[in-house]
């Protein structure tokens, strides 16, 4: 992706939707659990919070990144929660204020990028445009946690392709966080979009494919659902085994979300 402007937008309206389903919530609201295990309402916004910090400081000041990632370097089991723990313990207004800050800062910093530019990240480095989808990704995918705790149901919409993509992107990197060498050929990845429209992702020809609703997929592979809820199916045996192990986020993968009806 050449120009950033487009995901940088849909990154902003993500947030804004996420936003508005927060923004009028009392204290006892912000206290609720989520889905994620120990995650409060709080936890998840400060998590974003959190982690739109480490990306404006990726885009702007290098060598402060570099410290944090020294520091997850030294705790990796728990770099993560402790940044989220931090700021769930801030009062809900300022908590508020500070993702609203952060997010605004990073939106500003990355539109003036340098063309071209690559910034450094936990995982190989970045393009504005890559950063963008990948803060994209987590705002979709916490947000869901935090309206399915206040039982609101969004509507999908095609910011979802940013999600997508980068599902298919990071295929060979799930195998890797498993320990499993990644297969040689690509998959053709066919997806039917929230208005109807087909999605498609690799050789048209090529014989191990996987198919489904692009809700559904981009749910897989943000962990928010289990396999065996969603209408994604693969054919060929490395397809199938992908779609157990695929993530579009970094880090390790988690336990996952149990199939519904499941004992929690």
């Amino acid at each position: 992706m050449s120009d950033p402007t487009l995901v940088i937008d849909d990154l902003r309206a993500e947030s804004e939707e996420l936003d508005w389903l927060v923004a009028e919530l009392r204290p006892e609201g912000w206290a609720l659990p989520t889905p994620a295990p120990r995650w409060t309402v709080a936890h998840q916004i400060a998590h974003l919070a959190w982690t739109d910090r480490s990306a404006l400081l990726a885009v702007t000041d290098a060598d402060a990144f570099r410290a944090l990632v020294e520091k997850a370097l030294a705790a990796p089991d728990s770099f993560v929660d402790e940044g989220a723990e931090e700021g769930a313990h801030l009062p809900p207004s300022e908590l508020l204020a500070r993702w609203r800050e952060g997010r605004a800062a990073l939106d500003k910093a990355l539109r003036a990028a340098p063309p071209g530019a690559r910034f450094p990240w936990y995982g190989p480095p970045m393009s504005a445009a890559s950063m963008a989808t990948a803060r994209l990704m987590e705002t979709w995918a916490h947000g869901l946690d935090v309206a399915d705790t206040l039982g609101v149901v969004p509507a999908p919409t095609d910011r979802l392709r940013h999600v997508a993509r980068l599902g298919v992107r990071t295929r060979d990197f799930a195998y890797g966080v498993h320990g499993l060498t990644p297969p040689a050929d690509p998959f053709r990845v066919e997806l039917t979009g929230p208005g109807g429209d087909l999605w498609t992702y690799g050789p048209e020809d090529a014989p191990q494919r996987v198919t489904g609703p692009a809700l559904d997929f981009c749910l897989l592979v943000t962990r928010r659902a289990h396999r065996t809820d969603l209408a994604v199916t693969a054919e060929g045996p490395d397809a199938d085994r992908w779609l157990d192990i695929a993530q579009a986020f970094a880090g390790p993968p988690g336990t996952g979300r149990p199939p519904k009806g499941a004992a929690r």
